[in-house]
């Protein structure tokens, strides 16, 4: 029953590529490197990593290089400069922070290395440097977890004065920040008189968002909603909530992990929005490979996220991650 994440050209702007060093077709194999975000803060970014490993085993003309960032920005420049150095034909790039790689990312596009942006854009300043960003549409996402959640007030007759507390990513994280503004946006246009009370990071932490949640449910008495950036952070807030005995809080995430599909199933958790760590892979791969053999990509190669919910949810098998 898994929904296929179909790839959505969102933007009439495309990147093209000439040259000898990506000409030819690729008669030869294709070496693409990629660093990634933080593969062990989540399962999300590890069945990626295992998902996008397995698509470059599957192609005999693509040879990969992988590093991982460790969440850490200097680490993730030195890997760019590495990257460059082995004079690979594409860099992939999961940003840890999406300003402070700008300068590494425009290095190798000064060395006619294509870097494809993955799940996680870089900020706009950034953006004449890439030849691609494959991945979900954040603010959309974002905004779509709104659409849930005032749907939900609606239904419980609570629209007119319900509050809410949002649990976001990782401060500086494009992620973080474009889920968390179509939240925002979103959020007043649908339901104008429910009140957005605090933001506080969880850091993508489910561990950290419990303790967030914890001091929001002490600082509020009145909390009738909680947006997370994703369900793992979800999650954690919904663990707090259970400890302390607030019940009637309808929790909401932005990325449905297999910790959220649970507790939808078991009542506790209302609704999310479906993104495949695997299709993000095979996104990306396939986005730097149509690149480097000079087809038109869209500078936007977004797929799509489809809201999902305790209604609905049986048209959705469960997250691997």
């Amino acid at each position: 029953m898994k929904l296929r994440n179909a790839l959505v050209a969102t933007t009439a702007a495309t990147a093209m590529f000439a040259g000898a060093a990506m000409a030819a077709s690729h008669s030869e194999t294709m070496k693409i490197g990629i660093t990634q975000n933080n593969v062990g803060v989540d399962s999300y970014q590890t069945t990626y990593e295992q998902a996008f490993i397995a698509a470059a085993e599957a192609n005999d003309m693509v040879e990969t290089v992988v590093l991982d960032a460790g969440g850490d920005v200097a680490r993730q420049i030195a890997q760019m400069e590495d990257l460059i150095q082995q004079d690979v034909d594409a860099i992939i790039i999961w940003p840890t922070n999406g300003e402070a790689v700008i300068p590494a990312v425009r290095k190798a596009s000064q060395a006619d290395i294509p870097v494809i942006v993955t799940n996680s854009n870089i900020a706009e300043q950034g953006q004449d440097f890439i030849a691609s960003f494959s991945g979900p549409d954040n603010i959309t996402q974002g905004s779509r977890s709104a659409e849930i959640m005032c749907d939900k007030f609606k239904e419980m007759g609570i629209e007119s004065e319900a509050r809410v507390v949002q649990i976001s990513g990782q401060p500086g994280y494009t992620t973080a920040i474009e889920r968390a503004k179509g939240f925002e946006d979103r959020l007043p246009e649908v339901c104008p008189d429910v009140t957005l009370v605090e933001t506080q990071p969880g850091d993508w932490n489910r561990e950290k968002s419990q303790q967030v949640m914890e001091a929001f449910l002490v600082k509020y008495d009145d909390i009738d909603g909680v947006y997370a950036g994703d369900d793992n952070m979800g999650v954690g807030a919904l663990n707090a909530a259970k400890a302390a005995g607030r019940d009637g809080i309808i929790f909401v995430g932005a990325t449905n992990f297999s910790v959220g599909y649970e507790a939808m199933e078991a009542g506790d958790y209302w609704g999310s929005i479906y993104q495949s760590p695997v299709d993000d892979a095979e996104a990306a791969l396939q986005t730097a490979i149509d690149v480097l053999e000079g087809k038109e990509v869209p500078k936007l190669n977004y797929f799509d996220t489809p809201k999902i919910t305790q209604e609905n949810m049986s048209e959705f098998s469960k997250p691997v991650f």
